[in-house]
């Protein structure tokens, strides 16, 4: 494979494990990737994780800011694939049909389920069992393009979005390299997805972050995971933000949801609708992350009985 001429398209830290097995394995001579970024309170300039590693290789980055207007010179270059891995635009008709061995995606999910921008979060958020990757042909619609290889991985109990990113980040890369020779001779298998069992997982909104202490402790639970390290679900606490990383949940009998019940040197519990939701580590509004007993300290008495997001 080492001649197989690439275009990659690709921008989050997600991509880079792709990119990085493709420059071992193949001839990547193009990297598309978005536009660098002005992050943080001094606006500083940002580039993508695939850039800076793109550039870390010595390959020509291309960065256009809609790619739907700014593809011909993508199409100049002579490539004999285009592999894309969470590049974050729509790609149009014009580039999918340009390679003669296709365009090809890595999702971070079992397709049909999942199809959207942020699969990791929410099969953690909706409690699944389990996910995967997905090696498919790209088409004009949204993840809808014929599949041709998956793996699952089992997700365990102790798994976040951090975790979750990580294994699927390098199964995607491994079991793209095992698959490319099938889609080069054209022996690769390609199943339709059925659209009657596609769900979506379209990027995580703000108020999507906020904990509702109405539902049960394992649906919190699993919000509290689908969303650590990033972006955080959240509670409010006298009108300030409290950012939950680590919770545990215990089956009991409750008066009243949304309240602190439970509170002593080194545990704080709210209130839901089937239990206490101990808290284990939090960041609270303008302050680093610490556990519960380090926020504890001098203001428990004050804590009881609280009600939160109100």
């Amino acid at each position: 494979m080492k001649n197989l001429k690439v275009i990659f398209m690709g921008t989050p830290l997600f991509a880079v494990p792709v990119l990085k097995k493709l420059v071992e394995n193949t001839q990547v001579v193009l990297v598309v990737t978005q536009p660098d970024k002005l992050v943080g309170r001094k606006q500083n300039i940002t580039k993508s994780p695939v850039k800076v590693e793109a550039e870390r290789n010595n390959i020509p980055v291309f960065q256009p800011t809609k790619i739907r207007n700014d593809y011909e010179f993508i199409l100049k270059t002579e490539a004999d694939i285009i592999i894309t891995c969470a590049y974050g635009q729509i790609i149009p008709e014009s580039i999918l049909e340009y390679p003669q061995c296709g365009c090809i995606n890595v999702h971070a999910s079992l397709l049909p389920k999942y199809r959207g921008g942020a699969p990791i979060h929410w099969c953690l958020i909706n409690g699944e069992e389990k996910t995967g990757i997905t090696i498919m042909y790209m088409d004009k619609e949204m993840d809808t393009g014929d599949i041709i290889s998956q793996r699952e991985y089992s997700i365990k109990k102790t798994d976040n979005v951090g975790t979750l990113h990580e294994i699927l980040a390098d199964m995607g890369a491994s079991l793209l390299i095992e698959t490319l020779p099938s889609i080069i001779n054209k022996t690769n298998k390609r199943l339709k997805q059925n659209n009657d069992e596609a769900s979506y997982a379209f990027n995580i909104k703000r108020e999507d972050e906020l904990l509702d202490f109405s539902l049960s402790g394992k649906e919190i639970i699993n919000k509290i995971r689908g969303l650590n390290p990033w972006p955080l679900a959240y509670f409010k606490l006298d009108n300030l933000e409290i950012k939950v990383l680590e919770a545990s949940f215990k089956t009991e009998t409750v008066k009243e949801v949304g309240v602190i019940e439970k509170i002593s040197k080194k545990s704080l519990g709210i209130s839901c609708r089937d239990g206490i939701i101990y808290l284990e580590k939090i960041k609270p509004f303008g302050k680093k992350i610490m556990n519960i007993g380090d926020y504890l300290n001098g203001q428990r008495e004050e804590l009881q009985n609280k009600r939160v997001n109100r």
